[in-house]
Formats: C-alpha cells, sequence, structure tokens
C-alpha cells in the first residue's frame, strides 16, 4: 500500500496543489489549471460579502472558486455549472476529495441554455470568471480542456452577466472577472443584463505594466459605483506584493506553494 494518501486519488498526468488551508486542488499537468482569476474573484466574494445561503458558480471549471468559496463558507450550498465534461468530472472528484459533496453539486450544461436553470435559483451569490480571449484573434490550444477555458468558444461576459441574472435574488451579487483590453465591455455586460456595478477594480501585473484584469461586483439595485484602487500583483522587482500575499494568506497559502 502507498504511503501517500493522495495516491488513490491522483493520476500520473495530475498533482494536487493546495487551494486553501485545508482544501486540495487536483489539477492535470499539461490541462487547465488554478489561476489568479480565480483566487481573486473567490477572495472579493468570500471577503467582501456576507456569507450566503446558496452559491452559484457560472463555468465552474475544475471547481476552484466553487471549493474556496466552500471552504471560507461552511454553512453555504454551493451549485456549479458547467459545460465542459472534463471539467465537470474533474471538479466532483475535487468536491469528493474536500469531502464536502453533501453541500456542492456540479451541474453539467451549457449557461447559456436558460432551461438550466429553472429548478436551480434564486441565489444569493453567483460567481463567474469567464474565458476573455478572442478564437478569432489567435488560435485556441488542441487541448479542448484548456481551450474552452481560456477562449470564448461558448460566450464571454455577456453571456455570464444574462445567466447570472436570471438566477440572482433581489439583493443577490454577481461577482466576475473580465478582461481589461476592453475597459469598459464587462460594465456595458452588465447594463445589458439588467445589473448595475456596485465595485469595480483594474489588477496590474506590476506598477509599470497596464491592467490586464478587472473586479466587478454587480446587483439589481441601481447605485453609484464604488471604485477600488487598482491591486498591483508584483513590485518591480518581480517580488509579490504586500496585498497579494495577504490574499494568499487569507486562504492559508504559503508564497513558496503556488
Amino acid at each position: 500500500m502507498s504511503a501517500d494518501p493522495l495516491a488513490p486519488w491522483v493520476r500520473p498526468d495530475e498533482q494536487c496543489v493546495a487551494l486553501t488551508a485545508q482544501y486540495r486542488l487536483i489539477q492535470r499537468y499539461k490541462g487547465h489549471r488554478y489561476s489568479v482569476d480565480d483566487m481573486l474573484v473567490a477572495h472579493l466574494a468570500c471577503s467582501t460579502l456576507d456569507a450566503p445561503k446558496r452559491m452559484l458558480d457560472l463555468g465552474c471549471g475544475i471547481g476552484s472558486v466553487l471549493l474556496t468559496a466552500a471552504w471560507a463558507w461552511p454553512a453555504c450550498r454551493l451549485v456549479g455549472v458547467e459545460a465542459q465534461p472534463e471539467h465537470v468530472a474533474l471538479a466532483r472528484r475535487n468536491v469528493v476529495l474536500n469531502g464536502c459533496e453533501s453541500r456542492v453539486d456540479v451541474i453539467p450544461g451549457d449557461l447559456r441554455d436558460p432551461a438550466i436553470f429553472e429548478s436551480l435559483g434564486p441565489f444569493e451569490l453567483v460567481t463567474a470568471t469567464p474565458p476573455y480571449f478572442d478564437p478569432r484573434a489567435a488560435t485556441p490550444c488542441a487541448d479542448p480542456q484548456r481551450a474552452y477555458a481560456q477562449f470564448e468558444l461558448r460566450g464571454g461576459i455577456e453571456d455570464y452577466a444574462h445567466a447570472a441574472a436570471r438566477v440572482l435574488s433581489p439583493a443577490g451579487r454577481l461577482v466576475a472577472c473580465a478582461s481589461a483590453l476592453q475597459p469598459a465591455r464587462a460594465r456595458r455586460a452588465f447594463a445589458d443584463a439588467g445589473l448595475s456595478v456596485l465595485l469595480f477594480r483594474d489588477v496590474l501585473p506590476r506598477p509599470d505594466k497596464p491592467p490586464f484584469l478587472q473586479l466587478l461586483v454587480g446587483g439589481r439595485a441601481a447605485a453609484d459605483m464604488q471604485t477600488m484602487s487598482p491591486l498591483v500583483l508584483r513590485l518591480a522587482d518581480g517580488r509579490r506584493s504586500a496585498e497579494h500575499i495577504a490574499i494568499r494568506e487569507w486562504a492559508g497559502i504559503a508564497c513558496g506553494e503556488w
């Protein structure tokens, strides 16, 4: 018998990484992998909002945002919707790995199909980390797991905003990220879905670089948008910024682990 307790769970082409202090995540070495987008959306939701009773993660991928929220809110019931079969299978394995299958479900389906949500809502919180590379501007990679996670092959921020609007409770919140290359696109997407942007924040890779990511919180009620100061991930010398370190420490992840 193997001395490694994870040996029965992890396949030769996979690795198991720390997601939080207690939760772990299985991901393929050459497949779609846990990213800073996931960490920032999960942290923004869990650190600024009250714990919801029910949460939905749109396009949940391998389960990173879904499971971070499950770790942060142990009384919350969570649902992930995911269209890619490989992602669904891996997300379900990650749910079982972390022992939270009694309150976390992963449902296969395309979030652009309204029928998926008929029996699911309402939710007090919806999260989304949509892909934001244009398939017309570059060639998607051959691996479908990575291609669908990175390129807008099943829609972009507009589709995610409309899906969220179908199931948000009256006081519910959508927490999402979007590319900063088209600065106004995400705000238009929220408005077209009948949602107001309540909080906005740019994310910069370094202080001397332009933003590459936007973080947004939206809701049904009209309100003035709060603009947070930009989040800078790394200093000019390449070291993580104090705020980036603090976000990782919030999840219980040492800076050398990811």
